[in-house]
């Protein structure tokens, strides 16, 4: 439950249900008794999966109006296979109907982030390196997608732009140099929030360590000069890799002794999961 402990989802929710139920749900008015009562098991259809969003399946049913009881749910995180049971819910059936594609919309789209990020994070298992998320998120869904993340093991960047100094090449190219954004940066940030460089070149990463950057992000860097940018950077300065970043690659960057790794497709690109949901009438 720590999602909800951060925001309330009502909002979220009812815009969800607003999209998809408009003025209302015809085939279920059209085909359930009133008042009649059901039962219904979602069930995995992947070999794998990392659960994450099973916590939206009460709040969904309760505002579709189904007055549901959670028999039983498996827990946030828990890893799932094909058969399993995630989830059993009863309830008045036409709820459990109407919020259907709702409730398996969010655990499919939580649960294919948390799967994404578990991923990663196995493939450098052992390393120093932590893999974290970026601001790549779908439009008003961040503080869900960069739960789930968590919940995958994955740890969160910025949420926002007002969370830490990112200085990327266009706010070098405005401000004239990295010295003189890190200057800038530096009157004005609070010192409580660290000052990181998105750096291309080697060059650039000298620059960004003389200007006395917090973390340097080194973009689209070949392998050899991360390994390069460590040895210069020693143990002081917090390094990050990003761009690019597969499945493939990870494991040598963890290797290369960086802090941190972002992979924007934690999120941006991360499958939804294959979950279906049948019910039994009572």
């Amino acid at each position: 439950m720590e999602l909800f402990q951060q925001f309330d989802p009502t909002d979220l929710i009812k815009r969800a249900l607003a999209e998809d139920v408009g003025q209302g749900d015809i085939t279920t008015a059209a085909t359930v008794a009133p008042g009649q009562k059901g039962r219904a098991r979602i069930r995995v259809k992947e070999p794998r999966m990392i659960l994450a969003g099973g916590i939206f399946l009460e709040p969904v049913m309760r505002l579709t109006g189904a007055s549901p009881g959670i028999l039983k749910l498996a827990p946030e995180g828990a890893e799932l296979r094909a058969g399993d049971t995630l989830a059993d819910v009863e309830g008045k059936l036409a709820g459990l109907l109407t919020g259907e594609r709702t409730a398996l919309n969010f655990i499919q789209l939580l649960s294919g982030i948390a799967t994404t990020t578990r991923t990663f994070v196995d493939a450098i298992a052992g390393t120093h390196a932590k893999i974290i998320d970026t601001r790549k998120t779908h439009p008003g869904l961040r503080i869900v997608e960069k739960y789930a993340v968590r919940v995958g093991g994955g740890h969160n960047h910025r949420h926002g732009l007002d969370s830490g100094v990112l200085i990327k090449e266009n706010h070098i190219a405005a401000a004239g140099s990295i010295t003189k954004a890190i200057e800038s940066a530096r009157r004005l940030a609070p010192h409580t929030l660290k000052i990181e460089v998105e750096c291309e070149t080697l060059t650039q990463l000298d620059e960004a360590i003389k200007a006395r950057a917090d973390a340097i992000l080194l973009d689209n860097m070949p392998l050899s000069d991360i390994v390069s940018a460590r040895k210069i950077a020693g143990g002081g300065v917090i390094l990050e890799v990003s761009g690019g970043v597969t499945l493939d690659t990870v494991r040598a960057i963890a290797e290369t002794g960086v802090d941190l790794i972002s992979v924007g497709a934690l999120t941006h690109s991360a499958r939804s999961v294959d979950i279906s949901m049948r019910i039994e009438a009572m």
